[in-house]
């Protein structure tokens, strides 16, 4: 094998592992950027995420894989659903309470699992979605194995960008979520159902969230454990921020946090005399490196969070 051909090889390997551990930051950012844009942030969709994650390997289990997805969607919306309820109805603090949907959803699938599978906590053998090929296109130099070689959900969640670029910013629907998103008192006035718009739009950022869980453990690990969305959910609320609240640029920074995660994987395996813990920190260290460079930068839509 030649040194081009090597190279090759391994810069592929690399963006296609890079894309693959991407795609849950990407979906879950993706429903949490409509969420905001709709004026509410979602802290929980860490929990919605780890719902996901437990209720599509239940599913996968029995039901096959697509039995996981479907569930996986159907419990992050449930638990988005929640959220939606004491936020946008009853009109309870979004941090506060985004915070104890996470909490409460990391006890809950935890115990869950522990009653299922019993305390030890055996390995799982969950059904996987395989590598889709895409003809012609996957036989490309170094981007055929990153970006067409890759399990079907991928693919979903690439197209979702440019259907939701289209909904928020081409159609009646999405003018009304933005214009709830920078003032509800407006959006009344000119009649739009702002409450119902609002906890609409928030259970379909669960739908994403859940999906994001399935796809970690569908087309990733083939199992589950305890607390296995590990922060990821939080890091997709910081790529929305980073993405300036746009699919393309939330698309961006999901591509670039899947890179920071690919490179602590290809250090550990180059077998480094430094602990791994401190390569384990790089997608959270660029979080907060990427948030403390956007502040002052990017404008968020004026209501949210109000």
């Amino acid at each position: 094998m030649s040194w081009a051909t090597g190279t090759s090889l391994l810069v592929g390997g690399f963006l296609a592992s890079a894309v693959r551990v991407g795609t849950p930051l990407l979906l879950a950012a993706t429903g949490e950027m409509l969420t905001e844009r709709a004026g509410v942030i979602n802290l929980g969709v860490e929990g919605a995420m780890l719902g996901g994650a437990l209720a599509s390997a239940l599913g996968a289990m029995s039901f096959g894989v697509w039995g996981g997805v479907i569930l996986g969607m159907v419990a992050g919306m449930c638990i988005a659903l929640v959220f939606g309820a004491f936020v946008v109805i009853a009109k309870v603090d979004q941090i506060i309470c985004g915070t104890a949907i996470t909490l409460g959803v990391v006890g809950l699938t935890g115990t869950a699992y522990r009653q299922t599978f019993g305390a030890a906590g055996p390995g799982l053998s969950i059904p996987t979605f395989a590598s889709l090929p895409v003809p012609a296109l996957h036989d490309l130099p170094v981007l055929g194995p990153a970006l067409f070689t890759q399990p079907l959900l991928t693919y979903f969640a690439f197209l979702a960008i440019p259907v939701t670029w289209w909904m928020l910013f081409r159609t009646h629907w999405g003018l009304s979520v933005r214009a709830t998103g920078e003032s509800s008192e407006a959006a009344r006035a000119a009649g739009i159902r702002t409450r119902g718009l609002q906890l609409f739009v928030t259970v379909i950022g669960g739908g994403f969230a859940g999906l994001a869980g399935a796809t970690l453990v569908l087309a990733q690990v083939g199992t589950f454990a305890e607390r296995m969305t590990a922060g990821r959910g939080f890091i997709a609320i910081a790529i929305v921020v980073l993405g300036r609240w746009h699919p393309v640029g939330v698309l961006i920074a999901s591509l670039l946090f899947g890179v920071a995660t690919a490179l602590q994987f290809l250090f550990q395996a180059l077998g480094l005399a430094v602990p791994y813990q401190l390569f384990l920190m790089l997608p959270y260290v660029l979080a907060l490196v990427a948030l403390a460079g956007a502040v002052g930068r990017v404008r968020a839509p004026a209501g949210l969070g109000k």
